[in-house]
């Protein structure tokens, strides 16, 4: 049991995609990675989780949870460099689960001048060893997979899944992007929530792949590919909260059908906002709370001293916006080589739309909505990239629905 205390704290953040400073020179190689990121920041993770472990020591949350995808594209010196930085923590715990980009991915790559090199991946037993801390805390664990459940308190049972395909050796092959839960773990899993329930704990599941669709137009290999059955068992052990990552965006789906449960999808650490949720437990409710690391107030003298870091806030969100807005704005410069000022409103509404979904700032009233539905700029979008028609339509909620925050009764 990590806490006895029936009122606790956890944080919880995903998709940190970590690449170790070890393995780049900041050249040309890993320059030409970074741009083409999808807009994660792989230059100053390092520091971010150096801050935000110093945050968590002055705080004293009882554990953090990562749910998946530490490291960038699976390197082994990237997941060793992760343990090593929060190893800091005085008082709060690590608890950490692999994410699709974790265990023997193939990607795994170290950055030199113009070129990359393979570089050593991560193994079921590397993993195990490099979080040895995280599975040292388990009640349980389950042999078939990296899953282990880990009791918080007196009333609270912690079910740390492992969603993810992968072999049984190094590959060359890109990581899967499909998850699911197999045979052996279901059974495994259905044995700690028969004892949750015998024992009068309650369970929180964290895995890093989606139980539920979180977007209508854009799911598949997000959700598990055998979700039903993870969702019986939660029906039927009445399972109210579970934690996962892997689609970069904050979204929370309260019960769907006859599954109890509500899912958090916390966005990714490395890009947007920085956002992390903090989850308050007590005996009859959890609280959960999206907030945003202001990483500035956690800088020392040395790194303050760097424009970009004392200013990373505003880097993020740029570095996102303009991630987006480029990839849609060069493929219509041509079209509409005559009128560059439409491409950047065109690329400016297209990538503020997304950002606001990533980051959970997607509910407006319907008559807002109405306003941008009209502008030039997204009839002209729509027009010309019809395959976006649908998905653009899924970005904003007019219910009064939070993504931002949540209680969960018992």
């Amino acid at each position: 049991m990590i806490t006895d205390s029936l009122n606790t704290e956890l944080w919880v953040i995903s998709d940190t995609h970590l690449i170790a400073d070890s393995l780049h020179d900041n050249g040309q190689a890993f320059s030409q990675m970074q741009k083409t990121s999808q807009g994660k920041d792989l230059y100053y993770q390092e520091t971010a989780l150096k801050a935000f472990c110093r945050m968590a020591n002055e705080k004293k949350p009882a554990a953090i949870i990562v749910t998946g995808d530490v490291t960038f594209n699976g390197e082994r010196a990237s997941a060793e460099r992760f343990a090593k930085i929060f190893k800091s923590l005085t008082d709060t715990k690590l608890l950490i689960v692999p994410g699709n980009h974790d265990i023997f991915d193939g990607w795994a790559r170290e950055f030199h001048g113009k070129k990359q090199y393979y570089t050593g991946e991560i193994s079921p037993n590397f993993w195990k060893n490099i979080f040895s801390k995280s599975y040292k805390l388990a009640y349980s664990n389950d042999k078939s997979s990296l899953a282990y459940s880990v009791q918080l308190n007196p009333d609270y049972l912690l079910l740390m899944l492992d969603s993810n395909y992968y072999g049984r050796e190094e590959t060359t092959e890109a990581p899967k992007t499909h998850g699911g839960i197999n045979k052996e773990q279901l059974k495994w899993i259905e044995e700690q929530l028969r004892y949750a329930s015998k024992n009068n704990l309650r369970p929180i599941i964290f895995m890093h792949h989606n139980l539920y669709a979180h977007n209508p137009a854009v799911n598949n290999g997000y959700v598990l590919d055998n979700a039903n059955d993870l969702r019986d068992l939660c029906s039927k052990y009445n399972v109210k909260l579970a934690f996962s990552g892997h689609i970069h965006a904050q979204n929370i789906l309260g019960p769907q059908d006859m599954t109890p449960t509500t899912e958090i999808v916390t966005s990714s650490f490395c890009s947007n906002d920085q956002g992390y949720g903090v989850v308050r437990l007590h005996h009859r409710h959890i609280t959960y709370v999206r907030k945003i690391f202001h990483m500035k107030n956690y800088l020392n003298d040395k790194e303050l001293q760097n424009y970009t870091l004392a200013h990373f806030d505003n880097y993020l969100e740029n570095l996102q916006l303009g991630s987006i807005a480029a990839d849609l704005m060069q493929s219509d410069m041509k079209k509409f080589h005559n009128n560059i000022n439409l491409v950047r409103e065109m690329g400016n509404l297209f990538a503020k739309m997304n950002y606001n979904f990533y980051t959970g700032h997607n509910n407006l009233k319907d008559t807002k909505l109405q306003e941008i539905h009209k502008t030039i700029a997204y009839k002209t979008l729509i027009k010309q990239h019809p395959e976006y028609r649908v998905y653009l339509k899924t970005l904003y909620d007019t219910t009064n629905h939070s993504n931002l925050g949540v209680k969960i009764r018992y």
